[in-house]
């Protein structure tokens, strides 16, 4: 007798359920996915960066194609030091559109000396310890600058020669760059296959285009980033 009871009951039960709506469903995966979408776009705007390293010049920390997952709240409160890696808006490019990843090596008021392979900070005779670098720095790496453009730079070069009556062949890695203030001196691990501030037409990187501070690398694979 009892069991007849309990499937009435149930019966009633099933009968009293709500029967299925196609469109509150589908209302509801849509408040889910407008709900996912407004997150990302928080964390990714506010939170996080992501970005993509096309090259190998911050081997062997970071590989070419890697992809890197940065904190855009590491210099909210605080300024960035002397050896982090960081995303940046890429100077020479006008539309800002362009983001590098490299190693922070002067800081703003710096003065970088770069002599015989070796980088020197201010009025150190002790070379920076660059435990990081894939290998030792070339002595020799030139560029071509016009003179305008060398009077413009704060950067003083020992090696010079004029390869025309406006253009000038210098050597980038025995130097002396002024960073001004406000501003830092980006450069790339893997030094000799790095194209950073030494060869850029506007050596130094202001604070607010410094977008977040690298964390770690999640492709090809996943490990911290220091």
């Amino acid at each position: 007798m009892s069991d007849k009871k309990d499937l009435k009951k149930q019966s009633k039960e099933n009968q009293e359920k709500e029967p299925f709506n196609l469109k509150k469903e589908i209302i509801s995966w849509v408040q889910i996915i407008v709900a996912a979408v407004v997150i990302a776009w928080v964390l990714n705007t506010f939170i996080i960066a992501n970005s993509y390293v096309p090259t190998g010049s911050m081997i062997p920390i970071i590989q070419s194609g890697s992809r890197v997952i940065g904190s855009r709240l590491s210099y909210l409160f605080g300024d960035p030091e002397r050896g982090d890696v960081v995303i940046f808006r890429y100077p020479d490019d006008p539309e800002q559109k362009t983001f590098y990843v490299k190693r922070v090596i002067g800081l703003p008021g710096d003065t970088v000396t770069i002599k015989d392979g070796q980088v020197y900070i201010n009025d150190s005779e002790t070379p920076l310890d660059e435990s990081y670098l894939a290998e030792p720095m070339q002595e020799r790496e030139t560029i071509e600058l016009s003179v305008e453009t060398i009077n413009s730079l704060n950067v003083e070069y020992s090696d010079m020669e004029y390869v025309s009556d406006d253009m000038v062949r210098v050597n980038v890695n025995d130097a002396v760059y002024h960073v001004p203030e406000g501003c830092y001196f980006m450069m790339g691990d893997n030094r000799n296959f790095s194209e950073d501030a030494r060869l850029w037409q506007n050596k130094y990187v202001e604070k607010d285009k410094i977008i977040a501070k690298v964390l770690f690398c999640y492709f090809p694979n996943i490990h911290l980033v220091k």
